[in-house]
């Protein structure tokens, strides 16, 4: 495995962690308003903020010491480095015509919205 590939994995790992960690945080959050028993379990700042930590942490020491889930993500790094990315100039010209395409669209639905509510009121009248 290349070195630069495993710092890339680490922080991913790091990040999705962190990631789990504050979604467990809000929903306990969430969940204190709705369950009364998450409410007083809530008040314990050991199970507000010590579960999410110990979470995320479980989870990252988990995908950085499994040996099959580094391989399986150096694996992806390398496909990923195989990608041939179009040029900005392509890009940018897709981009533009996506724009044109989403405000012709929208003022295609809008003319039939109108349309359509126009008839709808002439009939109920």
């Amino acid at each position: 495995m290349d070195k630069t590939n495993s710092k890339f994995i680490t922080v991913c790992f790091v990040s999705f962690a962190a990631l789990v960690g504050f979604t467990l945080s809000v929903l306990i959050h969430a969940l204190a308003g709705a369950f009364g028993v998450i409410a007083k379990l809530s008040d314990y700042d050991l199970f507000k903020h010590g579960l999410p930590v110990v979470a995320a942490l479980t989870i990252f020491v988990s995908l950085q010491f499994n040996k099959s889930v580094i391989s399986w993500s150096d694996e992806v790094v390398a496909e990923i480095k195989k990608v041939v990315w179009p040029p900005v100039k392509d890009i940018r010209a897709m981009t533009v015509v996506v724009i044109i395409m989403v405000f012709i669209s929208s003022i295609i639905i809008s003319v039939f919205d109108l349309f359509s509510g126009f008839v709808l009121n002439q009939l109920i009248k």
